[in-house]
């Protein structure tokens, strides 16, 4: 019952993780005991492509603090870990490395694109997941799944086929949003926004027209100027007629309402081929669409003398038409936000394609409903607002994307029906939904039908995560869950889509609760960021200090806002280890035997009963903060009462005590019991030293990993 030295992390935390490995105990079916009651975790999928930062550190760590707590209550416990395929991000990086070898996937073929994607993906995708056990995480690895193993590829098309038998998905031409590097649509949840200094431009239509607009090149699309029907100004105006500058084409004056009066003149142009709200206006006015830049970012045919340039070149030379003809009535700075892609960062290009679209507004009153039910809450509160905010004002889903890396739809085509310059049609008599290739085209009779190229957004599948290429046993064993543990940022994308799909396909919500943590910042508050520099690699710490004092770390300053990262917690971490490690070898040090303490201890002296007491009152307000996901509170009060009240005041007046023949064997079962009580509140947040000292230091044949809670 000695502990020698220093503690030192890279001595034992590989060699305790593989220990719990070999144990099984991550696998609820092998735990011991009844544990009649589950408790499930569902891991928020890191990307395929990803390695672990200080956002994954935090969210897995809370994570495995639920899940190692849940197990030592006796609860048969599962934390499903996997990985998603990330289609745009995947592809990217593997373009990125054909570019090197002088190619592209067009050159390669779509076949042998995908076959250089599972490559990659078989040498790198499992990075993250071994990051995560180097971190202490206890998910059942044995049950990891993959977005595109052919069991959740199988369900992903039930899904959709489902989706489209009900009448919930359908094809449409529209404006989209549109990534000129990646070649395809994205929904509105997939867009970053930067704010850019650029310019207002007042145009002159007419005399009594003038519109202000940032974006001059699309004035070639124009097919209507916009007032508000209330806009006592322009009331006169609707229904009349002007001709668009340049172009020389009448287009109506119409009204909606959606037009703000405050913003420029009051009149807004509308171009329904390259805005999403112009769009909206166009099909309630009934308007015709022009498309004047194409999915280059270049101009089109129907643009003039413009076909060819990019939108930038073409907007320089239009200002200057404008100037010449003297219809640039004046130029503002302007400051405002500008989408871009959330993968490559290239600047978004709305513009009208073929797409499927999932009808969101059934879905989104069932999430809304659970979480106003009761059936599922959200912690804290506030996180309520923005959920409902985007349900509320939802509008129907982009699922498709023109990427080859991902689910590829279910859809075939006739190769004999009209299509218009050798993209599909919308028409819908000209394809059929089914898993399985037709053996016979229900439309031309003739032809080898050709399945679509798109593939759905990443978005589609992980919604499935809860279910999705599960056994049949473990759906009817383990779902639904108890709680999700994610980032504010997924909210939407990710969260709500869950649990709408739970109900939809499970008919239960899929978890309890979501528990929404604060994002790691800069020590200057700015977002991290490999590419800028400002991110901090979590494994170095790891290396250096060991995944506790990692944990501990990210743990300490998660108070639920944003953190702004301070390393002095990492040191104080590494000091906080050093105290239990030397707070042990003193108890263990000072008692011959190991101590029985299954009957109670009766205190001897004030000091005694002042321990005793202040133990209890902790196990039970560090019991009730987990409970309540206050984990950043828990580790404050253990660190505070072990540090101080056990080390500072009782170890030192136990030295004293342990003189007295009367005192010495009850203040040692008191150390032995508070070092004890305390290695149990203490395995969640830091594992592994726990674990040594438990078994090298405790003696336990029975792994604290699942000792009583």
């Amino acid at each position: 019952m000695k502990i020698e030295g220093a503690y030192d992390p890279k001595l034992h935390e590989e060699q305790i993780y593989k220990g719990w490995m070999d144990s099984g105990y991550f696998n609820p079916d092998n735990l011991p005991g009844p544990r009649s009651e589950n408790y499930i975790v569902y891991m928020p999928l890191p990307n395929v492509t990803g390695s672990l930062h200080m956002g994954h550190t935090l969210d897995n760590t809370l994570q495995d603090i639920v899940i190692r707590y849940h197990r030592m209550r006796g609860y048969k416990t599962l934390w499903f870990p996997g990985t998603d395929h990330a289609g745009i991000a995947t592809q990217y990086v593997v373009e990125k490395q054909l570019k090197k070898e002088g190619i592209n996937r067009f050159e390669l073929g779509r076949e042998k694109f995908i076959e250089r994607v599972w490559e990659w993906k078989k040498e790198y995708g499992g990075i993250i997941l071994s990051q995560l056990q180097k971190l202490g995480c206890s998910a059942d690895w044995s049950r990891t799944r993959f977005t595109m193993d052919p069991d959740y590829a199988r369900d992903v098309q039930d899904v959709f086929v489902h989706y489209f038998e009900k009448g919930l998905l359908y094809r449409g031409f529209r404006t989209v949003n549109w990534c000129t590097r990646c070649g395809t649509s994205l929904s509105e949840l997939e867009l970053e926004y930067k704010e850019e200094e650029t310019k207002l431009w007042y145009i002159k239509y007419s005399d009594e027209i003038i519109v202000a607009t940032t974006r001059p090149e699309t004035m070639l699309g124009d097919t209507a100027i916009a007032v508000n029907p209330n806009d006592e100004r322009f009331k006169k105006l609707i229904g009349k007629t002007v001709v668009v500058p340049i172009a020389n084409r009448e287009i109506p004056i119409v009204a909606d309402e959606m037009i703000d009066k405050e913003f420029g003149t009051g009149m807004v142009k509308v171009t329904p081929a390259h805005d999403g709200v112009d769009f909206e206006i166009g099909e309630r006015n009934k308007l015709p669409m022009i498309q004047v830049i194409d999915a280059r970012g270049r101009m089109t045919s129907e643009a003039g003398i413009y076909e060819g340039k990019k939108t930038s070149e073409a907007r320089e030379e239009i200002i200057r038409k404008l100037e010449e003809e003297n219809k640039l009535v004046k130029v503002e700075p302007y400051k405002h936000n500008v989408a871009v892609c959330y993968r490559c960062n290239s600047v978004i290009e709305p513009i009208p394609s073929a797409q499927w679209f999932l009808k969101m507004r059934g879905f989104a009153d069932s999430a809304i409903t659970a979480v106003k039910s009761g059936n599922i809450k959200i912690h804290p509160e506030r996180f309520e607002k923005p959920y409902f905010d985007w349900l509320s004002n939802i509008r129907d889903w982009t699922v498709s994307r023109q990427i080859w890396w991902g689910h590829r739809l279910p859809v075939w085509f006739c190769k004999n029906s009209l299509i218009e310059e050798g993209k599909e049609s919308t028409e819908k008599d000209n394809f059929i939904v089914t898993k399985e290739k037709p053996h016979t085209c229900p439309f031309c009779k003739t032809c080898d039908m050709e399945q679509s190229s798109d593939v759905l957004d990443t978005w589609f599948s992980s919604a499935l995560w809860p279910f999705a290429g599960m056994s049949d046993e473990d759906k009817k064993k383990y779902y639904p869950g108890n709680i999700l543990i994610t980032a504010r940022d997924i909210l939407n994308l990710w969260v709500a889509r869950m649990i709408y799909s739970g109900i939809e396909f499970k008919k239960e919500v899929p978890f309890k609760d979501v528990l929404i943590h604060g994002t790691i910042m800069t020590k200057d508050g700015k977002r991290m960021s490999k590419s800028l520099g400002t991110g901090i690699d979590p494994l170095q710490y790891i290396e250096q200090y060991g995944a506790d004092v990692t944990r501990f770390a990210v743990i300490w300053q998660a108070t639920g806002q944003d953190i702004r990262w301070d390393e002095t917690a990492v040191i104080g971490g590494k000091k906080f280890l050093n105290k239990i490690w030397n707070a042990a070898k003193f108890v263990l040090s000072n008692i011959q035997s190991m101590i029985d303490d299954s009957e109670k201890i009766e205190p001897v002296t004030e000091v005694d009963k002042k321990i005793l007491d202040g133990l209890a009152n902790l196990k039970q307000s560090v019991t009730a903060d987990i409970e309540i996901f206050e984990f950043s509170k828990a580790l404050h009060d253990i660190y505070e009462f072990f540090w101080h009240s056990f080390c500072d005041e009782y170890i030192e007046v136990a030295k004293i005590q342990m003189q007295d023949e009367k005192k010495k064997e009850t203040t040692q079962k008191i150390l032995f019991y508070v070092l004890k009580e305390s290695l149990i509140m203490l395995h969640p947040f830091v594992p592994f030293i726990t674990e040594v000292l438990w078994k090298e230091g405790i003696g336990s044949k029975t792994p604290l990993i699942i000792h009583q809670w």
